[in-house]
This record gives structure tokens, C-alpha cells and sequence, in this order.
């Protein structure tokens, strides 16, 4: 039995890599922001649950286009690689085009209309990022 051609071992070989890098990933965007989004969530911060949230979307949403683009596991992992470092760039351009107020610090002081910008924004790229794999 030829185990590449097998779509639950592909779907399970996807999944593995996508969450392992959904956490580091995660961990990347804990490292860049002011604020440490799981013990803000734990305090009940709707603004950084909605910015984190549109992360994890944006993150799985690249990895989706990515999977769908590619038949080997290297490719879908650097395209999706690829796709992080370009929300990653989103966000600090989101961060630098609002000179008037600081992006961490409105979503660590839970403004949710920052948080769902943020959250929009980060879903809104993925697809374009997403659109772009081959």
C-alpha cells in the first residue's frame, strides 16, 4: 500500500504540520505584540480574543489555500511558511499606518473596534495571500 496516496495519512501529515505551526506561529505573534494574548484572554479581553482569533483564521486560511495548491507536504509547508511572513508584514504595516494611537496598546486596553480591524484585516489578507500560492 502506497502511504502518499493515501488521503487519511495526508489529511493526518496536513493537520500535524499546520497545528505545530499554528502554535509557532502563535508563539511569533506572542513574541511581536506589547501585550501576552492568552493571560489577556484569560482576563476576559474581547479585543485581543477577536485579534488573536483572526490570527489563528488567518494562519489555518493560508494553510488551506496552501494544501489545496500543493500535492507534497515540503511545498504546502513553505508556501505556508511563506504566507505567515506575509501576514506577519500585514501587521506591522496595520501597526505603522496608524501613527495616531499605538495597534498593541488599544487591543491590550480591549478597544474592540481595534481588535475586530485587527481580526478583519488578518482575515482579509489571508485570502489575498491565499490567492497568490501556487
Amino acid at each position: 500500500m502506497d502511504v502518499s496516496h493515501n488521503p487519511f495519512i495526508q489529511t493526518a501529515a496536513n493537520y500535524s504540520v499546520v497545528v505545530l505551526f499554528l502554535v509557532i506561529f502563535l508563539a511569533v505573534f506572542e513574541v511581536v505584540t506589547r501585550y501576552q494574548n492568552w493571560v489577556e484572554i484569560k482576563k476576559g479581553n474581547l479585543a485581543v480574543a477577536m485579534a488573536t482569533g483572526g490570527k489563528i483564521f488567518g494562519i489555518a486560511n493560508i494553510f488551506r489555500y496552501s494544501i489545496a495548491q500543493n500535492d507534497s507536504l515540503p511545498q504546502m509547508m513553505a508556501w505556508g511558511l511563506f504566507g505567515f511572513v506575509l501576514l506577519l508584514a500585514g501587521y506591522f504595516i496595520f501597526e505603522f499606518l496608524t501613527p495616531r494611537f499605538n495597534i498593541d496598546e488599544e487591543i491590550e486596553n480591549d478597544n474592540r473596534a481595534v481588535g475586530l480591524i485587527s481580526m478583519v484585516i488578518s482575515i482579509g489578507l489571508s485570502f489575498v495571500i491565499g490567492s497568490g500560492i501556487d
